[in-house]
């Protein structure tokens, strides 16, 4: 035994609501969906761990060394811990402020 309607027009008005309500839930998945990827657009990526400062010579060569989250540097490209690490043994000054050096275990490097 059927639970539908056995009549055509009520059989009808039954499936104009079931398109309708279709129409809401999928409005309202594309809704949640776009929520969705604002927010994960909206995660900001993670700081580098290690930062390499530039000069504004012709060379942009390197000037100082920073940990990722120094103040002082937040423009300067991130750079992974052997890159950091390399540039301190040839040289390349640690910031006094956050120290990188200090976090690498190389001091007096330069």
């Amino acid at each position: 035994m059927s639970e539908l309607p056995p009549d055509l027009p009520r059989l009808e008005v039954l499936r104009t609501w079931l398109q309708l309500t279709l129409a809401q839930v999928d409005a309202r998945i594309t809704q949640l969906r776009a929520e969705q990827a604002a927010r994960q657009r909206a995660v900001p990526a993670p700081e580098p761990d290690y930062r390499i400062q530039r000069g504004l010579d012709a060379g942009r060569s390197p000037v100082k060394v920073h940990l990722g989250d120094c103040g002082l540097a937040r423009k300067a490209p991130g750079v992974s811990e052997a890159t950091a690490r390399q540039a301190l043994v040839e040289g390349v000054a640690a910031c006094e402020v956050c120290r990188p050096d200090a976090e690498l275990g190389i001091l007096d490097a330069g």
